[in-house]
């Protein structure tokens, strides 16, 4: 497995190219900004896209899934309880002042515990609610691709509209069972590890509660 990653947008959002490097096929977690930039980085890689996986719908995160469906015409994956949030995406782009390119609707439903593939590589889907009502991680036992729920030493904001901390409680609760050495990939800032963020981010030791901002 290859993982390339890209910070675009003002919002510093981090897109992942995944490649099984066994089949060639590959694809994009989080594509939210920079349509170029990321379609670059496919054609580099020289995989070929099968998919568009997105973790949530907040603007950041999808604002670039238009481009690359002008090019590659491939399914995008999203959980059915985002759907409201990805068809506000362009107002929320308005209220921010930012250009943006209306996606096509979903094509794929997440759900809790199903299984999905690039190519020789499965992932497991956690629906992982309290950032945004149907925000999923996209897991194995080497990553774990977050979205905006976990973060290096921090976690996702709990004071937007549709946001749940309770909810957030419960799935950090969850993504802190993850094994100890898998590497997460985070929609904002550095990577880092379960086992590190066990040791040392206050939100999965217990030195601090989620509440609303």
């Amino acid at each position: 497995m290859i993982v390339s990653s890209l910070t675009v947008g003002p919002f510093e959002e981090n897109c992942y190219l995944v490649v099984d490097d066994s089949s060639g096929d590959a694809v994009l977690v989080d594509p939210g900004d920079e349509g170029d930039r990321l379609l670059a980085l496919v054609g580099a890689s020289g995989a070929r896209l099968t998919a568009i996986w997105v973790t949530h719908a907040h603007v950041d995160h999808v604002g670039a899934i238009a481009a690359v469906k002008r090019v590659h015409d491939v399914p995008v994956y999203l959980h059915a309880l985002d759907l409201p949030l990805y068809r506000a995406a362009g107002r929320q782009a308005a209220m921010y002042g930012i250009p943006f390119d209306d996606p096509p609707l979903p094509d794929r439903d997440w759900n809790d515990g199903d299984e999905v593939h690039v190519g020789s590589l499965a992932f497991r889907v956690m629906h992982a609610p309290g950032h945004a009502p149907g925000h999923v991680v996209l897991h194995q036992h080497e990553v774990a691709f977050v979205g905006d729920c976990l973060f290096a030493g921090s976690i996702g904001r709990t004071d937007l509209p549709f946001a749940d901390p309770v909810a957030m409680q419960a799935s950090l609760e969850r993504i802190a069972a993850l094994p100890r050495d898998t590497v997460v990939y985070p929609g904002h800032g550095p990577s880092t590890s379960i086992g590190g963020e066990r040791q040392t981010n206050p939100f999965l030791t217990g030195a601090a509660r989620v509440v609303r901002g």
